[in-house]
């Protein structure tokens, strides 16, 4: 049992928890008006329910359930307030208003998803685009059924009944699909079940696990002459999730224990913030949800610490994918150096690409906030290609980024710019694009204060 203060004497009922693990949704009976409150995990302790604003609730309304999208800048909640509702209960959005630090009005996402009848049991997809939910309408097989429904080209499409054997003729609600697309849990009222409504969970096959698509019916028994037909089945698609988990540990790189850091996932293309997040302060854990099509770039930054900063481009083919990293945070002293992974250059040239701005923004701000620092920044190159070529490469590269600080108002006494060739390899014995790729890099290192 949770115990206080996530429970009380009252009805109380967990229906969402954020991607990362850190931010629970509960709902709570209010003695019968129904609302939605969060709780935060700070450590291993829950801190007390707070009620959602007056976006979300209302004292006229009864909000059932809710759930965030996948970067935690929206929420997506059902309630059958009569001034915005189609019918019964609906499901609607609100996006996160950074500046009133509150949700913003709520919308409703419209007549293609509700009906006139209750939708329910909202649930997010970690791809970004995916929404199921329980209703009553659109056809259903009996009472609650669940329907699947994809946000393509700025709308909602027609929702999928996802059909038997998940829905039954009777009530099929709280739908929660894992990430990998394979596995989902839920709520159904089956004649088999121990009660009323049981949980259940359900298995989706993969190509691994290929349907049987033709078969022998024996028509009639027997040795003589046994009459056959070959029964041909409808093959079933099996979607595969387009998004990687990247999850893993923040920890000090000297003492190797867990710190609390915060996260930034940059869009690299545009250099907007995709989604912020903060690792448990007890356990260093993070986990966040990267939707398939986008460069990712990581950024993790703690008081008294270099940022750390990953790469991810992810195709918009690429299959789910599960990323586990330990991130070591190093801290501000003479003789650290860290990786810029998010340094971007034109292809065998030293002209720095739009797409390292946000990391160059970064390098800025650590050069402004500790004024006292003087830093070299080199290039590196792989092994391949001729040491002429190689040394001047990374010396024209390490050379373009001290110009781009320098005329962003850095002074030039505290930077120093080198180029090493192929003289300091990650990798010596290289064999592998990704390795090589490893030993391209533009490096940061204190050299004095």
């Amino acid at each position: 049992n949770m115990g206080k203060p996530v429970n009380s004497e009252g009805h109380d009922a967990g229906i969402n928890l954020s991607p990362d693990g850190q931010t629970l949704l509960i709902y709570e009976d209010d003695k019968g008006d129904g609302n939605i409150y969060e709780c935060k995990l700070q450590g291993e302790l829950w801190s007390k329910p707070k009620k959602l604003g007056k976006n979300i609730n209302t004292n006229k309304s009864h909000e059932s359930s809710a759930c965030y999208s996948f970067d935690g800048k929206t929420l997506f909640f059902v309630s059958n307030r009569e001034d915005l509702s189609l019918g019964d209960h609906d499901i609607f959005m609100s996006k996160w208003d950074s500046k009133e630090k509150e949700w913003g009005p709520p919308v409703n996402l419209g007549p293609t998803i509700n009906t006139k009848y209750s939708e329910d049991a909202i649930f997010v997809h970690p791809d970004g685009k995916t929404i199921y939910f329980s209703s009553r309408g659109h056809n259903t097989m009996g009472g609650y059924d669940i329907f699947k429904s994809v946000f393509e080209n700025g709308k909602w499409g027609k929702p999928e009944n996802m059909g038997y054997p998940v829905n039954s003729p009777d009530d099929d609600v709280f739908f929660v699909m894992n990430a990998s697309g394979k596995r989902a849990y839920y709520t159904s009222f089956k004649t088999d079940g121990f009660g009323e409504k049981d949980l259940y969970t359900i298995t989706f096959l993969g190509p691994e696990k290929p349907l049987t698509l033709n078969g022998e019916d024996n028509l009639l028994a027997s040795i003589a002459a046994p009459v056959k037909e070959t029964a041909i089945e409808p093959a079933v698609e099996v979607s595969k999730s387009k998004v990687t988990i990247l999850k893993g540990f923040f920890k000090d790189a000297e003492t190797l224990l867990p710190l609390e850091a915060g996260i930034e996932i940059i869009d690299n293309s545009n250099g907007t913030i995709v989604l912020s997040s903060t690792s448990n302060s007890k356990t260093g854990k993070f986990l966040v949800s990267l939707p398939s099509g986008k460069n990712y770039g990581l950024a993790g930054k703690a008081e008294g610490y270099l940022f750390h900063s990953e790469n991810f481009d992810i195709p918009e083919s690429a299959a789910y994918k599960e990323v586990t990293k330990e991130i070591l945070m190093k801290k501000i002293k003479i003789g650290t150096v860290i990786i810029l992974n998010n340094i971007f250059y034109d292809y065998g040239k030293a002209t720095l690409r739009p797409e390292s701005t946000y990391e160059l923004e970064r390098v800025m701000k650590v050069m402004t906030d500790n004024p006292n620092i003087k830093v070299e920044i080199s290039g590196h190159t792989d092994s391949r290609g001729s040491d002429v070529l190689n040394n001047t490469l990374s010396g024209s590269r390490a050379k373009a980024v001290v110009d781009f600080l320098i005329q962003k108002g850095i002074s030039k006494d505290r930077l120093v710019s080198a180029g090493y060739g192929k003289t300091k390899l990650l990798i010596p014995n290289a064999k592998t694009e990704d390795e090589h790729q490893q030993n391209r890099r533009t490096e940061f290192k204190i050299i004095g204060n």
